[in-house]
């Protein structure tokens, strides 16, 4: 089956002027053609790429969509944490301010004698308690947190009765033995000297 450009009249087929024609009339659709096939080569790079660009946006929402939710997830449980913390530090703060007021307000001067011993009693037991919600508190403060957030320092009493240091004890020790060894040294001079005497 002959081609439609080609397809022409036997008396005509062997004029110069014809074929030159058909070439030409050829070229252009060749030239038509292969202006068709890349516009076509160009919709399908078009349809690649929107085909990827689809592709990357499903696994990139997927992707996405995981971890924000999951980040929510611990940024709510944090938020939790903080706010329960804030509001601890909130209610330490309260109680440590009317502890440090109470104290404040202790002034022995004030007192009378018939009222002394009384006094005496509410003024430690307000040291007393100040101690106790002061240990309580701290240990509930650097136990949320990654560090000591307030350093607990020795109180009055462990400064009193703590253990005694045995190198001091030593170095007493020393001093006395160093004090009294003149004496003994005198004693037995003078028992000797009481021997001889005697003999």
């Amino acid at each position: 089956m002959k081609e439609p450009f080609l397809d022409l009249p036997d008396e005509q087929s062997g004029s110069p002027e014809l074929l030159d024609s058909q070439v030409q009339r050829a070229q252009e659709q060749l030239l038509q053609l292969k202006r068709q096939q890349e516009q076509i080569e160009k919709q399908k790079r078009e349809l690649e790429e929107l085909s990827r660009k689809q592709e990357d946006l499903e696994k990139g929402r997927a992707e996405m969509i995981e971890k924000l939710t999951r980040s929510l997830v611990v940024i709510e449980r944090e938020t939790y944490e903080a706010e329960k913390r804030v509001e601890q530090l909130r209610l330490t703060n309260a109680t440590f301010a009317q502890h440090l007021d109470s104290l404040e307000r202790i002034n022995p001067k004030s007192w009378s004698n018939s009222d002394l011993h009384k006094e005496l009693s509410k003024a430690l037991s307000a040291v007393d308690d100040a101690r106790a919600e002061y240990t309580k508190s701290l240990t509930k403060i650097n136990a949320k947190s990654d560090g000591e957030v307030i350093k607990p320092s020795p109180t009055v009493e462990e400064g009193y009765y703590s253990a005694p240091d045995d190198s001091s004890f030593v170095v007493w020790l020393k001093r006395g033995f160093a004090f009294t060894l003149p004496v003994l040294i005198l004693g037995l001079t003078a028992l000797l000297v009481f021997y001889f005497m005697r003999g």
